[in-house]
Order: C-alpha cells, then sequence, then structure tokens
C-alpha cells in the first residue's frame, strides 16, 4: 500500500501516434488512425496534444493504407473509406475541411448535426423517463467525437481539468461496417473489462435495515426455497449513521457494529455460502468524526475542531486518504466491491471517482476490478457496471428496460444493472414481478431491488405459490446461464461483442416498429423478444408479436421451429417467455450445485444443441475472480457440433489455456433439440470408446457421459432415419390451448374449435361465433374471440 500512482499508472507509451500518420501544419495536426478513423486537432497557437485522456488511452495504431496529394495549400487524404480535403491552415469549419465518405453520397464536416444517429444509453433512467445521449451508430455511416472538453490523464494515473482551448475531433467514417467502427473505438478508448464472474448471477439489493441475523433469515428462505443468489448489495444503512436518526447520513465508510457486531465473520458468513458483498458508498458529505479512520487522517491534515472533512475526487490527499484509510479496511475484511452511489455529483467527479475505484484493484493480482456506478458518459465501458438509478414499479419502467439495454451497444456499453421488480412507488402485482424476473434472466445484470418495506415484495417467497415457481424456475435458469453468459462476456472484452445487441443492425426498420423494437440478441446463439405488457385475463395469455430475422429459429423452452424473416402473433402462458435459438446454436448450461449459490465452473454441463447447421463454441472459463487470465490462465473448450439430417457429431475438446482452472472432470449433458431417439450412438473418450447413457425427454434426445477428463477429447456421433423433429409451430395449436383452458362448458369449446378451425373465411367465422351467444356462451367470451380472429388475421 505505497504511492497511489501504482494503482492508477496508465501506459503512456500508446499515448503518440506514428509521425508516418501525422500531418501537421501551424495550427492544424490530422492524424490517420486507421482507414475509418481519422484525429483532427487545430489549435491557432500550433500547442498539440500528445496527452492521454479520460477517454483516449491509446493513440499508437499501426499506420493503416492511405493516400496523400498535398501542395503549400491543400491537403487530400484519401483510405478505402473516405477522401479527407483541407485548406491547409484555414480553421476547422464547413467547406474548410470536408470528409467524403466513399461510395455513398454522404459528407462530414465540422459543427455537422449528425440528425442520423440512434443516440446510446445515458446516464440512466429516472423512475420511468430514460435518458438518451449520442452513439457511434447512424445510417448516414459516420460519427465525430469531441475529446477536447475532455479531462486529461497523467502518467500517474491521476485527472486533472483540461483549460487549455482547442479542437480535438476523431471522425469515424465507417459506411455500413459498424463492427469495425466499434473495434476502431475500443483501440481507442479501451477494450471492456472482462466482468467478474459472480456477477451473472442473481443479486439481492432491498434497501432495508439489515442486520446480522435478517441477513442469516434471508439466505436461509433463498435455501430453503432451493431459489440461488450469489451478489448482496447492502444500501446505506450498513454502515455508521446519526444515532437517533437513521436517515441522517448517506455517507459512511465503519461498519455499524450494532448490526454487525463482528464485520468479518459476517463477510465469511456470506463466503462460505457462495455469496459475495457489495457495499453502499456515498462520499458526498465528507469524511466524519465518527469514522473509526477519522482521527488519522485528521492528525495528518492538522486538524483539531472534529469537524467533517470535505470530500474532493481531485485532490490527491483525500483519494489517497479515502483507499486506505477508509476502503482498504473494509476489503481487508473481505468486501467484495463497492456500489458508487454518486447520483447528483458532477459528471466529471462521477467519471473520476468510477475510474479510481475501478483502477484501485489492479494493485495486484488477487482481485479483478468491478464497481456498481453511474454512467459518467465517457468511456463507461471500461468500468462495469452501470447503475441506471431508481425506477418506478410499473409497467411503463418495464417497457423501456429492454430498448434502453440494446441501445447501450450504439457506443459499446453492455453490463447496465436496473432495478429489477422496480425501486419504488407503482403497485405490486404478481404477473408484473414474474414479468420482471424473465426479463432480468435475460439481462446484463440480474438484480432484484426495491426501497425498504414489507410491501415491497422482492422475496419470491412472499407470492402465491404459481408466482413463486415461476419465479424459483427463472431465477434458478440465470444461474444456469452463466457458462454461456461468462463467455458472452469474454468475447465483449476480447474482441468488442457486446453480450445485448439490438435487432437494427441487420434489420434498421424495426428501429421504428413499436412492437419489435424491444427485441434483443443475447450473446451469440439467442434472441429475446421480452414481453412488456399484461396479458388477456379471459385467454390468460399475453398476446406478444415477434419478428424473427433471417433464418430458422427454435422457441427455447418449447422447441418449435420458426421461419425467419417473419412476424409472429404469441400467445403466451405466465410461465413462458420469448426466447430464441438460432438453427445450430450450441448453449452450455450448468447443472446447479449442492450449493447453488456457487458460480465457479460447474463439475457437471447441460449442453443444449439445435438442429439444422454446423456450428462451433468456444467455452471461456478461468477463476471468475482474479486478473489471472491476463497470464494465461484459462482455458477455452472447443464445442464442435457437425451436423447432417440423420448423422450428427459433437466434439468437445480443450483448445488452449493451462489445466488445473475447471475441473479435472465433468458430466456431460448433451440435449439435442427437437431430435428423435438415435438408431446408433458411438461416443469415444480420445480414441478409445467411452460408456454412456441415452434416453428421450419430451421431443429431445439426451445422451449423458460422466467422468470425462476436462483435459481429453470427447467425441459423440447419431446416426438414424429420421431423427430430427420438424416441429413446426402452428397457430391452431395456440388457440386450441386457449379453448382448452377456458371456463366454459365443454360443449361450447367443441363448438368453437368447429367454427375455428373450418375453412370458413373470417369474416363468417365471426358470425358464428356471435350465434354461439344463444347457446350459452358469455358475451364476454364473445369478445375475446372477436379479438382472437383479429390476431389471426394478422399471421
Amino acid at each position: 500500500m505505497n504511492g497511489m500512482d501504482l494503482h492508477f499508472q496508465v501506459d503512456y507509451t500508446k499515448a503518440k501516434s506514428k509521425p508516418e500518420a501525422i500531418f501537421q501544419g501551424q495550427t492544424y495536426r490530422i492524424t490517420v488512425l486507421t482507414e475509418r478513423l481519422v484525429r483532427l486537432e487545430y489549435n491557432k497557437e500550433g500547442i498539440f496534444f500528445d496527452d492521454l485522456t479520460e477517454q483516449v488511452i491509446n493513440r499508437d495504431f499501426p499506420v493503416p493504407k492511405f493516400k496523400v496529394v498535398q501542395d503549400d495549400r491543400y491537403l487530400e487524404i484519401t483510405t478505402d473509406y473516405f477522401l479527407l480535403k483541407y485548406q491547409k491552415e484555414k480553421p476547422f469549419e464547413s467547406l474548410n475541411i470536408e470528409i467524403y465518405l466513399l461510395n455513398t453520397d454522404k459528407t462530414w464536416f465540422m459543427k455537422n448535426k449528425e440528425v442520423r444517429n440512434f443516440r446510446t444509453s445515458g446516464q440512466g433512467i429516472s423512475l420511468t423517463k430514460p435518458d438518451y445521449q449520442k452513439g457511434l451508430y447512424s445510417v448516414d455511416g459516420f460519427v465525430s467525437i469531441d475529446d477536447s472538453p475532455s479531462m486529461i490523464l497523467n502518467q500517474d494515473g491521476f485527472l486533472i481539468t483540461n483549460s487549455t482551448p482547442r479542437v480535438d475531433t476523431y471522425v469515424f467514417m465507417y459506411r455500413r461496417d459498424f463492427g469495425l467502427c466499434l473495434k476502431d473505438y475500443f483501440l481507442l478508448t479501451g477494450y471492456p473489462a472482462l466482468i467478474p464472474r459472480y456477477a451473472l448471477g442473481v443479486w439481492w439489493n432491498k434497501s432495508e435495515i439489515y442486520n446480522f441475523q435478517d441477513i442469516s433469515s434471508l439466505l436461509q428462505n433463498f435455501n430453503r426455497h432451493e431459489i440461488p443468489v450469489s451478489v448482496l448489495l447492502l444500501d446505506e444503512f450498513w454502515h455508521l449513521k446519526d444515532g437517533r436518526d437513521l436517515t441522517k447520513y448517506k455517507t459512511g465508510y465503519t461498519f455499524n457494529r450494532n448490526l454487525f457486531s463482528d464485520p468479518g465473520h459476517f463477510v465469511n458468513y456470506l463466503h462460505e455460502r457462495g455469496v459475495k458483498l457489495g457495499l453502499s458508498i456515498n462520499p458526498r458529505e465528507g469524511i466524519m468524526p465518527h469514522e473509526d479512520a477519522y482521527d488519522v487522517i485528521a492528525k495528518t491534515l492538522g486538524l483539531m475542531d472534529k469537524s467533517t472533512i470535505p470530500f474532493n475526487v481531485f485532490d490527491k490527499f483525500i483519494i489517497n486518504s479515502y483507499f486506505h484509510q477508509l476502503l482498504y479496511p473494509l476489503e481487508q475484511k473481505g468486501v467484495d466491491f463497492f456500489w458508487l452511489d454518486t447520483f447528483g455529483m458532477d459528471y466529471s467527479s462521477i467519471r473520476a471517482m468510477t475510474r479510481y475505484q475501478f483502477e484501485n484493484y489492479k494493485k495486484n493480482d488477487e482481485k479483478r476490478g468491478f464497481v456498481l456506478a453511474p454512467n459518467g458518459l465517457v468511456a463507461a465501458h471500461r468500468y462495469p457496471a452501470m447503475y441506471s438509478g431508481q425506477t418506478l414499479v410499473s409497467w411503463d419502467t418495464l417497457k423501456v428496460l429492454p430498448y434502453f439495454n440494446s441501445m447501450g451497444a450504439n457506443k459499446g456499453l453492455c453490463w447496465w444493472s436496473h432495478d429489477i421488480g422496480g425501486y419504488l412507488g407503482g403497485m405490486e402485482e404478481n404477473e408484473l414481478y414474474l414479468r420482471y424476473v424473465q426479463f432480468g434472466c435475460f439481462s446484463p445484470i440480474f438484480r432484484l431491488a426495491s426501497k425498504g418495506g414489507k410491501y415491497y415484495k422482492r422475496e419470491p417467497w412472499k407470492w402465491d405459490v404459481k408466482t413463486l415457481k415461476i419465479v424459483k424456475d427463472y431465477m434458478n435458469l440465470r444461474h444456469r446461464f452463466i457458462p454461456y453468459l461468462y463467455t458472452e462476456g469474454y468475447k465483449y472484452h476480447k474482441v468488442g461483442l457486446p453480450l445485448i445487441q439490438p435487432l437494427y443492425y441487420n434489420n434498421p426498420l424495426i428501429y421504428d416498429e413499436p412492437d419489435h423494437k424491444n427485441e434483443y440478441l443475447f450473446g451469440s446463439e439467442l434472441l429475446v423478444a421480452p414481453i412488456t405488457s399484461s396479458k388477456d385475463v379471459l385467454m390468460n395469455r399475453t398476446v406478444h408479436r415477434v419478428y424473427l430475422p433471417t433464418g430458422t429459429w427454435y422457441d427455447f423452452q418449447t422447441g418449435k421451429k420458426f421461419l425467419g424473416d417473419k412476424r409472429y402473433v404469441t400467445f403466451y402462458k405466465d410461465e413462458d417467455y420469448p426466447v430464441f435459438a438460432k438453427s445450430g446454436s450450441i448453449i452450455p448450461l450448468a447443472d446447479l450445485k449442492e450449493n447453488k449459490n456457487d458460480t465457479s465452473p460447474p463439475d457437471s454441463m447441460e449442453i443444449h444443441i439445435f438442429p439444422g447447421k454446423s456450428n462451433i463454441y468456444y467455452l471461456y472459463e478461468d477463476d471468475g475472480s482474479t486478473r489471472l487470465y491476463e497470464k494465461g490462465y484459462f482455458i477455452t473448450t472447443a464445442i464442435d457440433y457437425n451436423y447432417l439430417q440423420n448423422n450428427f457429431t459433437v466434439i468437445i475438446r480443450p483448445l488452449e489455456g493451462k489445466s488445473g482452472i475447471i475441473p479435472d472432470t465433468r458430466d456431460y449433458k448433451i440435449r439435442f433439440r427437437n431430435t428423435r431417439k438415435a438408431d446408433e450412438v458411438i461416443v469415444y473418450l480420445d480414441k478409445e470408446i467411452y460408456e454412456f447413457t441415452s434416453y428421450v425427454e419430451d421431443t429431445d434426445f439426451i445422451v449423458s457421459v460422466k467422468n470425462v477428463k476436462t483435459t481429453s477429447q470427447l467425441s459423440i456421433n447419431c446416426k438414424g432415419r429420421d431423427i430430427e423433429i420438424d416441429a413446426i409451430r402452428l397457430i391452431h395449436e395456440d388457440i386450441d390451448s386457449i379453448i382448452s383452458d377456458l371456463k366454459i362448458k365443454t360443449a361450447l369449446k367443441e363448438m368453437l374449435a368447429a367454427i375455428i378451425f373450418s375453412e370458413m373465411d373470417i369474416k363468417k367465422k365471426r358470425i358464428e361465433i356471435k350465434k354461439l351467444k344463444s347457446k350459452g356462451l358469455d358475451s364476454k367470451f364473445i369478445s375475446m374471440f372477436m379479438r382472437l380472429m383479429e390476431y389471426v388475421s394478422e399471421i
């Protein structure tokens, strides 16, 4: 624990661009960073900056291919993507400098309004109102970033305000190659961090005044109901406050011993149960005299009057004291990470706090950086995760969350953490709660949260039996998904592919379609069309419209097959949720351990494989919590699916990394979706025939292999005639299910089915249904079937 510079150091060897890529005059400097990215600098005094900034941490790009034509007055630079024209020494104004996007009619110029920018998720959501900011994705195929106002990042890693007037703009000219735009952006600003594995489980965050016994009872309830939880996030009440008013101080750094008499024992208790601890930190009120570390800090400052020490994130001494005297003792007790509740601070302070908090973990290899904080709007992808703020308990809030998440990809953002269930106000409804939980299952961070109070029912066991069952299933499913989520998180860290991406990258029209704009890709294998509205009470179904892109898709739950590039009207029960796997998808799931909270690499896995196309999935695993993966302590396992309709093979083999990272042996259950029992199955471990069991479960064929050495190659070959089930989703099956569940006489059900499934046109069907009133069919059901005929007519 020596100088703070050791914690925050940055690599200044990457600050300067290659001289061969720079064109400089007395007042201008233009740097070609890639074929799509150019830096424009202008300063009347000829002062140009090679400092790193809070946004830009690398300019040392390989020199790209370009052509130059210039004389004393004009400069032209041409790459495969753009043509830049500049009148030398002129201010960067329209006509003086223009960049033409080649093979299009688009032109960028300084102060271009860039009105076709799709924006990105901003600081967060206030109750139900989301904030959006300028993003990188535009149908114009270009975007600019102004780095002029950014704070300077010194070589010791501290941020200082930049007061020198200058023009420092980065222009991305990418046409439709947005993936390459993101690549350039991450090379410039830094790639996303690799999130700890525990952060992908279920979080508990209710703003209650908990003591040790309360937490113990809470975890016992989770355990008794067989529901996993991986993170306990404590709000402001964990620390010392005014004894007479527990709402008086938001700021605190010392455990309240009346609540937690032995904080170290409390943290160990959590860790023994596989639960990590995060604590809320709000530094705005300063360092108060009741803090354990106050006397040490005050003595150094020469304070004798027991006054509160103001907090200033740009004061090196305060920051040094903050980490050494206030947070380090908490880390020594085992606290895993901190939640920076810095809403209300200015953006510069938010960004500085978040950076220091995250980078401080780099003092050793034992702990991976992680922080929960508001989005500071500049290079926030480097500091997971982002807290979106307190939201209203309402359907209106749920409606904006999926779109808000997917918009984040427009600036390379991913790890959003929302209040699953809503934080305050509104009305607690079982249907709303379970739809929130289902959405949380397929969200970047799943954090159950609310204001304190017994009538905010985030505890699954406080609901009716049916709701509890559904919620339990999805919370367990979330923990099972961690191998897939962690692998997708690694892709985001390594190559910049966000976990959640909007459909409009390949289908721009979806952007403005209210029925489909909430849909998103969830990793490389899945598509989610979240339910954000309440159900039709009489049908007892949510009527939901889904668009599926080109290809073949399968309902992840039922296996029903959907042809792509089509729109569907679907009907979902409470327990159902619209998640689709593309043809050939490979989805590795964990078989939950006896300790369901444990998120470490599992010793038993179930791998779902959907038919129709060959595919390879590269499963990534490491210890999930340290930085040792940077030194090669990880393992990548290839899951290779070679598909022929009646003859398919799966090969699971270690590809790169080191042994000892994951269990030495692993049980595998390979679930071939929509597949009948194979006539012939043969399994090899390396080159030897290996024992297995196989069986059919619903519409899936399962091959189970136990005690497989994870350093060996496992091969499974299945053969048979007509073993693939062509389970096309039929609207008649959906309607028949609705009729079957109605609380009406059986004879009326038969009459309705005869009408609806007949060859009559829609108009005639409506007439015949209305006639059933004379047979005793209640008018409310007649109205329901009129609506149903409307939905059917859309198909």
